[in-house]
This record gives C-alpha cells, structure tokens and sequence, in this order.
C-alpha cells in the first residue's frame, strides 16, 4: 500500500482538469516503480521521496511539469520530459518512467550526488587607501584585518567600496575600523 499524503490529494483535486489525469498518473507510476516511497509537499507542490527526494510534480494552468531530483544522472542532458506537459500521452513510456524511478532510488540508497558547476574564482578588490591608512592607525583592527579569511577581508573590501557617496564610505571606515579594533567580521551580529 502507498504511503500517501491527504495534501497531495488536495493539491490534485484543486489542479485544473488538464493537470488531473497528468498528476495522478505519474503519481500511480510512481508509487508502482517505488512502493516504498512517501508523498510529501516540497516548495508548495507534491514530491515522493525515499533516502531523498525522487522526483516531483506541479500543475500550472495550462501545463504540468514532472522532474526528477537527479535527472541529470538519470537520464543525462536529454530530458525525456518535454517542458509543458498538456496531456498524459506527454509523459514518458510506463517502462521508461519506471525505469527512471528505479535509477533515482538507487542514486538515492548510495548517496549520490549531482556534480557542482566548479565556482568561479572572484576579482580581488584592491585595497583602497584611505581605508589601509584607517585601519593602519589602529593596530588592533589591522591584526584582526590581516587574520580574516579571504572573504571575511573581502565583505568589508565591498561593503566600503560600494558606497556611493563620501560621507557614507567615511562612516563605514570609521565603522570597520571600530568593529576590527574589536574582533568582528563585517556580518558579525549573523554570526
């Protein structure tokens, strides 16, 4: 017996006619693929999850959308699921389907996870001088300057230099320096 979620029902019941045979086919196809799966609500629309999120599904008004958590390791850069599904002949095959249920499960039972887009390296901001020379006449807040991390040195490299006007880069000179001379990061009341 599926483990279902009465909101799921809800959400289905309130979708517009188009969407209801298109949901509650991936849903019957779902639960057949992973009996063991769960409905849950995730961002507002219902998703089936099991060691992890499967897959999810959502209705629009003249569409629905069907995507697979890790749909890239599933089925590559192909996804076998057009943007805007508009009838159930949409979907995938049943077998095809099932099989993309059965992938997900297994990723999910190893604990596998989607390659991350490597970061791109930021431009360093170079020291404004009339900055240096605040901090320079405090040694307390330049040892604390020069003991920051990378990015703990470069929020209040940005903080400053973003100001627009003198008055507002003067205050937060003087604010940097105060907060240094004291220990703290620029986003300390966060920490």
């Amino acid at each position: 017996m599926p483990k279902t979620d009465k909101r799921i029902d809800a959400y289905i019941a309130k979708a517009p006619d188009l969407a209801k045979p298109i949901l509650e086919k991936v849903r019957a196809m779902v639960h057949e693929g992973a009996p063991g799966a769960e409905e849950t609500l995730k961002w507002g629309h219902p998703a089936f999850v099991q060691d992890g999120i499967l897959c999810g599904m959502a209705a629009f008004k003249q569409h629905c959308v069907v995507h697979f958590w890790k749909g890239a390791l599933i089925y590559g850069k192909t996804n076998p699921f057009p943007d805007r599904i508009v009838s159930v002949s949409d979907l995938p095959a049943k077998k095809a389907f099932l099989g993309y249920v059965n992938r997900a499960i297994e990723l999910n039972a190893t604990g596998a996870r989607l390659p991350r887009a490597p970061a791109k390296p930021k431009k360093p901001i170079p020291m404004p001088g009339d900055f240096e020379a605040a901090i320079g006449r405090n040694a307390r807040a330049r040892a604390t300057y020069e003991g920051f991390s990378p990015s703990h040195r470069r929020e209040y490299l940005e903080w400053i230099t973003e100001a627009k006007q003198k008055e507002t880069r003067a205050r937060r000179i003087a604010q940097a320096v105060e907060w240094m001379a004291e220990g703290k990061p620029r986003n300390w009341k966060y920490l």
